[in-house]
């Protein structure tokens, strides 16, 4: 009797690791991809379409499934999250995008787990042990000093926009998770883009160029793939990964994004990854990884890591990374 249920187990869980993959894999793409579409197209423009794109592919969704509006309690927590991941991340990584390749945001964003750890810390009152705050100052510090070598001893203006891109980001996943204890989490990432779609529609609108014939096809490609994968499907795998396979096993999937992204950019964008890239993304991804090992107990509370489909209602805070990589 008990044959069945652990293959079954051991299936569920393999699966859960598969779409985890096939969910950071997806991320990976999106700073070669931003990178492309950049080249062509305005970031202010970039931002309206994919939100724009994305939006209304969400809506469709939510009407043919036929869902439910959120409950009006969830609606601040909503916006704060559409503000953080739908509008601002994407424009600040769009700008950064027109002044550093992808390999190098590929290294400033490896933080952002730990950003959006720091940020969940907050809101939902854990006590991290001290190996915690020494590792996400250190894995701090390796972006700063890369950020540093690489711009010769300044940071640049890409290197500011991806450290405010950061930023937001972490405020916004940290949101989406407490949203995720409440809905699956396909449908907090489509209702926050239905949300914005009264914004993304009308910017869309005003900044779409004015000769589109003029744009080659890859910048287009690359805007189709930030809008329907980076910035919506993606997250589709990646919670399905998450519960099924499990956050704690699943998340740590997460740490091969950085190298996605040298692999993609380096074949699409023809970017050279350099030994020193190699190096300072390894040593960031390991202070992610032994950060998100030494986080403690939570407050009691329903709140669970971003990229989750639910949380356990027993009352215990579900631990690992938080935060999916960029969108």
């Amino acid at each position: 009797m008990s044959s069945p249920v652990m293959s079954s187990t051991v299936s569920r869980e393999r699966l859960g690791l598969l779409l985890g993959f096939i969910g950071v894999a997806i991320f990976g793409g999106t700073l070669p991809a931003t990178r492309i579409a950049v080249s062509e197209i305005d970031p202010i423009a970039l931002t309206s379409l994919r939100t724009a794109i994305a939006g209304l592919c969400s809506l469709a969704l939510l009407l043919v499934l036929r869902r439910p509006l959120p409950p009006r309690a969830l609606w601040l927590q909503l916006v704060i999250t559409m503000l953080c991941v739908s509008i601002l991340f994407p424009l600040l990584m769009s700008l950064g995008m027109q002044r550093v390749d992808a390999s190098h945001g590929g290294v400033v964003l490896g933080i952002l787990p730990i950003a959006t750890a720091l940020v969940a810390v907050a809101i939902t009152h854990e006590r991290p042990r001290p190996l915690f705050w020494i590792t996400s100052v250190g894995g701090a510090a390796l972006v700063v000093a890369f950020a540093l070598r690489q711009g010769g001893g300044t940071l640049s203006a890409g290197d500011l926009l991806l450290f405010a891109a950061v930023a937001v980001a972490a405020i916004g996943y940290a949101f989406s998770g407490r949203l995720t204890s409440q809905m699956p989490g396909w449908e907090v990432i489509s209702w926050v883009l239905v949300i914005a779609l009264p914004v993304s529609i009308p910017a869309a609108t005003l900044t779409m160029p004015a000769d589109i014939s003029h744009i080659a096809l890859k910048p287009w490609l690359g805007l189709l793939y930030v809008a329907i994968f980076s910035q919506w499907v993606g997250f589709f795998a990646w919670n399905a990964g998450m519960a099924m396979g499990g956050i704690a096993r699943v998340s740590q999937i997460q740490l091969l994004q950085p190298f996605i992204t040298f692999v993609l950019a380096a074949c699409f964008n023809g970017e050279t990854i350099t030994p020193q890239i190699v190096l300072f993304a390894s040593a960031v991804v390991a202070t992610v990884a032994i950060s998100t090992r030494t986080r403690g107990r939570a407050a009691p509370t329903d709140t669970v890591i971003p990229g989750s489909a639910r949380s356990l209602s027993s009352g215990r805070a579900l631990r690992g990374p938080v935060g999916a990589a960029p969108e």
